[in-house]
């Protein structure tokens, strides 16, 4: 599919991959998770009642699956669904928590079950938007601050594979459609509000909108491939707040490592997840590198992004964010709306997207690169802060980035832009 869809600028197709979700609150919901080592059977959509559901030619073992509904039946839990999940090697489940038990006290018992390989609440996690006032001010000042120009004298990101877990997008935007190799949704059957989803189709423009179509905005890495996996709901229409779970972050994490996705834009913040980090250290294994907005120090740590190996990203024009976070423009950003529409957006996602389009120029110019690598580059770019927190930072380099990636040597004034025609022509 993903050759396919790099060979045409029609919009990709929506592959449907949701799951049942409960109506109970999430505070009654919990994920546990099982052995799944040994032969695998492979699993069929609706091949149970549960609806197990065929992630890959891999699937539940009979004893993983006989294992978790001896334990459902001795706690009284309700599976809500069940996966597997091959690169952990597990078989997990959503479970419904009965009333009149306390889901702490569940936890706790089943933390202690020699069956149980891990077990956690079922957390929320949100992206990190922010309003804006006068939205024409500094139009397109992020991508000049960036001097991402002067880098597509060096790299457009050709071909690096980017996989954006958030919100659906607008597969059909004209400033978009070309740079979509994949679209799946984990969270429901709704093409139609997949392609009106609003935070998604910032993130996407952002990184990779078309350059030289004679439309709109041109992205960081314009001739990046892009992976939407929609794992997030949009809380309301015309807005860009929306809201994700464990469970389903989980699945498109999943589906990003099985597209060999190079690296992963998670424009989100939330607390510390088992599951997700698990996910995330076997992806970083791999050599897929993450890219994640950080929260500021009331979580310090403790965030499912603020752990070794990911890539934190946060606004210049906010405070708070860690020191080993890399700053980018975040205020008023000029990106892409559903509808073949534009406007700015402001927030750590935004930020969090241009430091995912930094990385992609990084990648096409070393697709072996560690996020080590990547890290010491991005921040060797980055001139410092100039007030307190960080706040009114200047932002890292896009092209003094690639330069160090590259070797060394200085970054042409107007380069990129003279390339990109010339290559476009």
């Amino acid at each position: 599919m993903l050759l396919t869809a790099a060979c045409t600028t029609q919009p990709v197709r929506i592959e449907q991959r949701a799951l049942a979700q409960s109506s109970e609150p999430a505070d009654r919901l919990i994920i546990a998770a099982v052995d799944n080592d040994g032969t695998a059977l492979p699993a069929r959509a609706g091949g149970t009642p549960r609806g197990y559901d065929a992630l890959a030619p891999y699937g539940p073992t009979a004893s993983a699956r006989e294992r978790l509904r001896a334990v459902e039946s001795q706690y009284g839990l309700r599976e809500v669904n069940a996966w597997p999940i091959d690169p952990l090697h597990l078989h997990c489940a959503v479970l419904e928590v009965p009333s009149g038990q306390s889901a702490a006290s569940v936890l706790a018992a089943l933390a202690q079950d020699p069956r149980i390989r891990l077990v956690q609440p079922l957390q929320s996690f949100e992206t990190r938007t922010a309003g804006y006032n006068d939205p024409y001010v500094g139009l397109q000042h992020g991508f000049s601050a960036l001097e991402v120009a002067a880098a597509h004298a060096w790299s457009t990101g050709k071909g690096v594979r980017v996989a954006v877990i958030d919100t659906g997008a607008d597969t059909a935007h004209p400033d978009l459609a070309a740079s979509i190799a994949a679209a799946q949704n984990f969270v429901d059957d709704d093409t139609a509000q997949f392609k009106r989803d609003r935070h998604g189709t910032e993130i996407a423009g952002v990184i990779a909108a078309v350059a030289n179509n004679h439309r709109g905005i041109v992205g960081i890495a314009p001739e990046a491939r892009l992976l939407l996996f929609k794992a997030c709901w949009q809380l309301a229409p015309d807005a860009d707040a929306a809201r994700c779970n464990s469970f389903t972050l989980a699945r498109a994490l999943v589906a990003a490592l099985e597209a060999h996705a190079q690296v992963v834009n998670l424009s989100l913040v939330g607390p510390a997840d088992p599951l997700l980090s698990g996910l995330i250290r076997e992806g970083l294994h791999r050599r897929v590198l993450f890219v994640g907005a950080v929260s500021g120090p009331e979580t310090a740590g403790r965030g499912l992004l603020q752990g070794d190996g990911v890539i934190g990203a946060a606004s210049i024009e906010g405070p708070g964010a860690p020191d080993a976070a890399v700053r980018a423009p975040g205020r008023e950003i000029l990106t892409l709306l559903p509808g073949d529409r534009y406007d700015f957006a402001s927030g750590d996602s935004i930020a969090t997207a241009e430091v995912t389009g930094i990385v992609a120029l990084l990648l096409a110019r070393n697709p072996n690169l560690t996020p080590a690598a990547a890290l010491a580059a991005l921040k060797a770019a980055a001139p410092g802060a100039s007030g307190p927190d960080g706040e009114g930072s200047l932002p890292l380099n896009a092209c003094a980035a690639v330069r160090v990636v590259m070797g060394g040597g200085g970054c042409p004034e107007g380069g990129g832009a003279r390339l990109l025609r010339k290559r476009t022509d």
